[in-house]
């Protein structure tokens, strides 16, 4: 009895597993787009909203979080996870049981919910409470569901949409109700760069979701052709820094960024075990906040009003 007690007792998740359980390496990711949003947003009004700046930052924070343990949750009741390769998960590893995992993914969906509901209120943008739900609905049905769409290939069109488009554009929506063309090329760099994590996460899983039957766009293209995709979808951002450098010539300095990218690059090419592709999505991660907090700075390009 004092043996099987022990053995509960080792599988028990501590909160540093919960914390890993948060992969707080890719959030960069949803602070990206708040940030290029927010720059984008600055360009046109001079002010900076920061109170919608940091609901929308919540708004985005709160729902990758809930997307992480979601994907937790159903990928471990599914088995996905039995044999992964990357940091372990809570529900597949039995350190946590499914239903606790699934309750702190429901909370931080609702947590996302509130802010979303704080800035509608303040904005009295109505329709923003639909975008919300469907935002909500596609983090869950990513691995969700009876027919997630992570499994069919999809996983990079909704990643793009949803936290490059809509998270950046929804920023700048918020704060000015105007969306100037600086604020859709953001969009789209960032959802490149979200792409390419996903990339790198799936590559990394390639073998382990194949065996599960996960079919995710690298599992149906195989190596090679993953690796030319994410070459691109990490490096188109840079021309769009050139471009923006010629009417903003501090977007020179977004270039800083390949500081980040050329290494996670050089492990996409040169990787000789699935764990080293763990970094190479960090440091494209890393690389996406980066560029946007340069493109942000070029978009303020002189004194600028804090308002609440």
């Amino acid at each position: 009895m004092r043996a099987h007690t022990a053995h509960l007792e080792q599988r028990r998740a501590t909160p540093r597993d919960w914390i890993a359980g948060a992969r707080l390496r890719t959030l960069p990711l949803s602070i990206a787009p708040v940030v290029a949003g927010s720059g984008a947003a600055m360009l046109v009004s001079r002010e900076f909203h920061w109170v919608i700046a940091l609901a929308c930052l919540a708004v985005a924070v709160f729902l990758q979080i809930g997307v992480n343990y979601a994907n937790d949750y159903s990928d471990g009741i599914r088995g996905t996870d039995r044999f992964r390769v990357g940091p372990g998960r809570l529900v597949g590893s039995g350190k946590a049981t499914a239903k606790s995992v699934l309750t702190v993914a429901l909370v931080f969906f609702a947590l996302a919910a509130i802010a979303g509901l704080a800035i509608t209120i303040r904005t009295q943008q109505w329709w923003f409470l639909a975008i919300g739900a469907v935002a909500i609905i596609a983090a869950w049905f990513y691995t969700g569901g009876k027919r997630p769409y992570g499994y069919n290939a999809l996983g990079e069109v909704f990643v793009f949409i949803f936290f490059g488009l809509v998270a950046t554009l929804g920023t700048t929506w918020a704060q000015v109700q105007y969306l100037p063309q600086e604020a859709w090329f953001s969009a789209i760099a960032i959802g490149f760069l979200a792409c390419a994590v996903l990339l790198a996460n799936n590559l990394r899983d390639i073998d382990q979701d194949r065996e599960a039957g996960k079919r995710t766009l690298t599992v149906l293209i195989g190596k090679l052709p993953t690796q030319i995709l994410f070459t691109l979808f990490l490096l188109l951002p840079f021309g769009l820094s050139v471009w923006f450098a010629v009417f903003y010539p501090v977007a020179w300095l977004s270039l800083m960024a390949l500081l980040s990218a050329l290494p996670a690059l050089l492990i996409m090419w040169t990787y000789r075990t699935p764990r080293e592709l763990v970094t190479c999505l960090a440091l494209t991660s890393l690389t996406a906040l980066i560029w946007a907090i340069f493109i942000a700075w070029a978009f303020f390009g002189g004194p600028i009003a804090v308002v609440g």
